[in-house]
């Protein structure tokens, strides 16, 4: 890379090894942080938004108070007006100042009850994570998978990641909803070996409750995609009495039978509901509004694989 320039930065949430969910293999995922929609059920809150979060567990702190002295924006403070116990000081982080993510609460905690959620990163320094599984990838026919939050609201940086990881020789995924501009996602795919789509909904207005954006854009790229003959695999985020009916598995491959002969539409990944992401909330002082156990049991997976494989579509469960 031209190394004339300072390079532009991204800013990562995580980025996790040896994952065999997200692409064929054994894989590397990127957590792009930002999205444009607020699924309700959500497995990664702290990808929502693009800005520096504080992630503090109640739990582990000890309210010694060595953050509000380290923090230079007056984030953390410690005061008796939500304790129990008005003798006892409890430490509350104020969420309506912006952290600047210079993590100094985050060195000083002795309880290790504070983490900052977002980094700015190269494509240089990324790609270097990356291919230091070179040797899983090429055993197992892994490689890179670009998510998030949705990896769509950074789009040209996106670009020029996935660029690199082709030079390397690294096999390339990105996981994405789909909402973003033809010519964003269409610019990732030139150099992506496999889209991992979601479909969550068919009916706009549902998919607007749900999700609090509509469908339209959602579908229309997908279309592209998939005429423009792009590796595409539909995934279906499940939801039990949300998404699961037979209506609604009906009407999305419906949708996708027109593309049923084509050799780069791959099938359709289900997504069962999992709770996994419940404790984030928690950590950020967000609401999970989920109200009731959306989980699918076995009975339920069962006949929606038999309703799909009806259509002789290419169907398996994900189960994280």
């Amino acid at each position: 890379m031209d190394s004339g320039m300072p390079e532009r930065q991204a800013r990562i949430f995580n980025i996790q090894k040896y994952s065999i969910y997200d692409g064929p293999g054994i894989r590397t995922l990127v957590f792009f942080k930002g999205c444009p929609l607020r699924c309700q059920w959500c497995a990664n809150p702290e990808g929502l938004e693009k800005k520096y979060q504080v992630m503090y567990q109640r739990d582990l702190c000890n309210d010694c108070g060595a953050c509000v002295a380290a923090c230079p924006r007056g984030i953390h403070r410690v005061d008796t007006s939500g304790s129990q116990e008005p003798s006892k000081p409890q430490h509350v982080v104020d969420r309506k100042i912006e952290c600047m993510g210079c993590r100094e609460c985050e060195k000083v905690c002795p309880a290790r009850a504070l983490s900052i959620v977002g980094m700015n990163m190269t494509v240089s320094e990324i790609v270097e994570i990356v291919e230091q599984d070179m040797l899983f990838y090429t055993t197992s026919g892994g490689g890179v998978t670009l998510g998030g939050g949705e990896v769509c609201a950074q789009s040209e940086f996106a670009v020029n990641l996935l660029k690199e990881c082709k030079r390397s020789g690294i096999h390339t995924a990105i996981e994405t909803s789909g909402h973003t501009k033809p010519e964003a996602i269409l610019a990732m795919a030139e150099f992506t070996d496999l889209i991992l789509y979601d479909l969550k909904h068919m009916d706009s207005d549902r998919h607007y409750q749900l999700t609090g954006v509509r469908n339209e854009r959602i579908l229309e790229n997908l279309r592209e995609l998939i005429t423009r003959k792009h590796n595409v695999e539909v995934r279906m985020p499940l939801m039990k009495g949300l998404n699961d009916d037979e209506d609604t598995i009906r009407e999305t491959v419906e949708f996708l039978l027109p593309y049923k002969g084509y050799q780069n539409f791959k099938g359709i990944d289900l997504l069962p509901y999992h709770k996994l992401g419940i404790n984030k909330y928690r950590q950020l002082d967000m609401a999970y509004t989920v109200e009731r156990d959306l989980s699918l049991n076995e009975a339920d997976l069962e006949r929606i694989e038999r309703q799909i494989s009806q259509y002789d579509f290419p169907v398996r469960v994900i189960k994280h």
